[in-house]
Parts: structure tokens; C-alpha cells; sequence
């Protein structure tokens, strides 16, 4: 039995992901009562039921919802009821042009503007956090992306036999912020760049000219075996640990060369490892 919750702040994807369950085949509710999820869990995990995947959608909005929901999950938790969280998290500033593109008012912001809705809506739901296996920044993705980092995480029919994690490589560019959900950084600033060639500053480090101009260095050439040897080390940690989503930032100034070059070598090591892993780089045509 998969079940599976979506939760996070308002305007941040929900709807996009439970979409994509129910692309792959989740018996998807969304906006449950909270009194009621505990019966809804009770009734797949005990009843005969031929629905083995189920994925629900929360919204919180209010103090009193968040009671009622905390209460449901530790319910959840001490009935042995296994269950993921994915917890979506956005930028205050993008949420705020989401919902003005949609003409929206935030849902805790009748009577406020939109920002002071969403730092109340903050608040609330930062102790859901602690549930959540999956935290994702959908701040720089589109509902495709969204779609397609789901998928992989709850994709059956990929890496079947591989370890219980999936593994996110995203490459970014320090000039534009950090990963907020990034469980690993690196910061590869210290190797050749590119962007001082004007041949190669219109391309990225997907091109084989880039990727041989970072790594024509003895010091690029050695700290990625050493970056090998520390993911051969950390990830069987983290596995153990019972983490199911692990995300590696890797970070140059601009997120165009080198953090996209050590981040694509990032996935076809791990890929050759046999684990679950997707690529994205986040800043590479903002620059």
C-alpha cells in the first residue's frame, strides 16, 4: 500500500503534483477534512480493497486545520500507517506573481495583501516540515518539471532494483540564490571558467567544448574524484538513515558552465551506480 500525502504552501504546485499521481495511477482526493484522513487511511490499509496507491492533497488554512491535521498525523504514525509527505515550497516573490497572474486572492489573505497571507501561511505549516520525506523548491520549474520530478520519485517501473532513494543533481548559479530544498551543496567556483572565452560563454555546459575547457585541469580532474568518492561514502548513509529524496546542489557563479559541466558528470556517475537520479539545471539560460 503507497500513500501518499501532498501538502505545502498555497500556490506552490499541489494541484500540478496530484495530477501526476493520478497520471501514474494513485486514487487521488484532494482537500480532505483533517477528522477525516485517519478514517480514509484506516479504510485502504485494513478493507480488501483492490486500491493500493493513494495520494491526498492538503491545504492548510487556518490554525484550527493545522490542529486537527497535526493530530491526524501523529495518529498516522503511532497506528504504523506508513505514509509519505511531499511538502512543496516556493519563493515568497514567485507566489506572489502567481497569484497575481491568476487573479487570485491567497487564501489566508482576505483582508491583507497577498504577501502578509503567504508569511502567515508560512508559519502554519512549518512544523508539517518534520513529516516530510520530499521537500521540493518549485520556485524555477515549470508544472512540467514538477510532473517529471514526481514521476521519477514514484516511477515503478525505473530502477526496480536499485536502492530506495531517488537522487536530484540540480545545478545552480550562486548569483540567483541557493536551493532551498538542497540537502548537499557544492560550490565549484575555485575551477576554470568558461565565461571569460567568448567562444564558449554563449553555451553551456552541455556543450563537449565547455565540458573540455572545466575539466583540461588537474584540480578539476581531482576534485571530482574526490566528489565520487564522497557520494560512495554519504549515500549508503542516507540510505540507511531511511532518507528517500536526496538533493545535490551544485553551484558556479552564474549556473551556466562549470555547475552544469560537474553536475552532468554528477548523474552519469550516479546513474552508472544503479541509483535513481534526475538532472536539472536550474539557471543555465538565465544567464
Amino acid at each position: 500500500m503507497k500513500f501518499v500525502i501532498v501538502t505545502g504552501l498555497s500556490g506552490s504546485g499541489k494541484s500540478e503534483a496530484m495530477r501526476a499521481l493520478e497520471d501514474m495511477g494513485y486514487y487521488c482526493v484532494d482537500n480532505l477534512p483533517p477528522a477525516l484522513i485517519v478514517n480514509f487511511a484506516e479504510l485502504f490499509f485494513h478493507s480488501n480493497s483492490n486500491i493500493d496507491k493513494v495520494a491526498l492533497g492538503i491545504d492548510i488554512r487556518g490554525r484550527e486545520f493545522f490542529q486537527e491535521l497535526n493530530s491526524a498525523l501523529e495518529h498516522l504514525d503511532s497506528a504504523n500507517f506508513k505514509f509519505d509527505m511531499i511538502y512543496l515550497d516556493c519563493d515568497d516573490d514567485v507566489l506572489v506573481k502567481r497569484y497575481k497572474m491568476t487573479r487570485r486572492n491567497h487564501p489566508l489573505a482576505a483582508n491583507s495583501q497577498i504577501s502578509d497571507g503567504i508569511k502567515k501561511e508560512r508559519v502554519i505549516m512549518e512544523p508539517l516540515k518534520k513529516y516530510s520525506r520530499m521537500i521540493i523548491d518549485t520556485s524555477n520549474m515549470k508544472p512540467k518539471d514538477l510532473k517529471q520530478e514526481i514521476a521519477s520519485i514514484y516511477d515503478e517501473d525505473d530502477g526496480l532494483n536499485s536502492p530506495n532513494i531517488t537522487i536530484s543533481v540540480v545545478s545552480f548559479g550562486f548569483k540567483y540564490g541557493l536551493p532551498i530544498d538542497a540537502d548537499l551543496v557544492f560550490d565549484v567556483r575555485f575551477l576554470p571558467n568558461p565565461y571569460y572565452d567568448l567562444d564558449l560563454r554563449p553555451k553551456t555546459g552541455d556543450s563537449e567544448d565547455v565540458r573540455a575547457f572545466v575539466m583540461n585541469s588537474e584540480v578539476s580532474k581531482a576534485f571530482v574524484e574526490k566528489l565520487f568518492d564522497l557520494y560512495d561514502f554519504l549515500i549508503p548513509q542516507y540510505i540507511n538513515e531511511g532518507k528517500q529524496h536526496l538533493v545535490i546542489g551544485i553551484g558556479c557563479t552564474g549556473g551556466r558552465h562549470r555547475s552544469v559541466t560537474i553536475a552532468n558528470y554528477s548523474f552519469d556517475y550516479l546513474n552508472d551506480k544503479g541509483y535513481r537520479v534526475v538532472k536539472k539545471h536550474r539557471d543555465a539560460k538565465l544567464d
